[in-house]
């Protein structure tokens, strides 16, 4: 079996110590680094690859959540924590698993595998098929494919999806961290769109069936760029 790169960051030292005495049993994991700041670690996963993150949430100055919502982190992320109440907001940021502190060997090694298990399908399909997405008090399965676009409404977001639509407080930010941008990318403040279902390019303007959808200079040349990779 193939070694898959991680790093942990991790701000409390006994917790830290147990991360890695966990990683270092498992002989398909090769642990790269560890930080204890989670800024160091986020200016190591913007000039690295890594497979899996393990990452603490309570830390100072930067926490984990907020590292996710504030960069685009490609890797598996499994939450380590000792707090409960923050689960949800790990699932709509599109974590792999959630390990509640002090967790068992056997039970981060089910976490291990199925972040595993993720990146084996990414190099098959070579893209993620679905995500959650938050819809008042309930987490809706959302298959990639069904998506036409997505509109910014005031303090909504409205996933349209052919014949319904998917109304949620997820922002932009947090809807791009968990869908790659080579499926599903930003043209605009206000909208995101799926690049199979664009049927012309017209200068500013994109057309989806009878939709037309704004192109803003900010988002033109990265837009512009997958365009012409696809």
């Amino acid at each position: 079996m193939s070694k898959f790169t991680s790093i942990i960051i991790e701000d409390e030292p006994l917790a830290l110590e147990r991360t890695k005495e966990f990683v270092l049993k498992i002989p398909f994991l090769n642990l790269a680094a560890t930080f204890d700041n989670a800024i160091h670690g986020l200016h190591y996963l913007q000039a690295n690859n890594v497979d899996i993150l393990f990452l603490d949430i309570n830390m100072d100055e930067l926490t984990g959540i907020e590292l996710l919502e504030n960069s685009k982190i490609l890797s598996q992320v499994i939450f380590t924590t000792a707090y409960q109440e923050y689960a949800l907001k790990g699932y709509e940021l599109n974590v792999t698993d959630y390990l509640l502190k002090p967790f068992t060997f056997n039970r981060f090694l089910q976490a291990v595998n199925k972040a595993v298990d993720n990146i084996k399908k990414t190099m098959t399909t070579g893209e993620v098929e679905y995500v959650f997405v938050k819809t008042e008090n309930i987490l809706k399965k959302v298959m990639l494919g069904d998506i036409l676009y997505i509109e910014g409404m005031r303090d909504y977001r409205r996933i349209h999806l052919g014949h319904s639509s998917i109304m949620t407080l997820q922002t932009f930010t947090e809807l791009e961290q968990i869908i790659p941008s080579t499926i599903i990318s930003r043209v605009h403040k206000s909208y995101m769109v799926a690049l199979s279902k664009i049927d012309s390019i017209e200068r500013s303007k994109i057309l989806i069936g009878e939709k037309i959808i704004p192109i803003s200079n900010t988002y033109r040349a990265s837009f512009l760029a997958l365009i012409n990779k696809n």
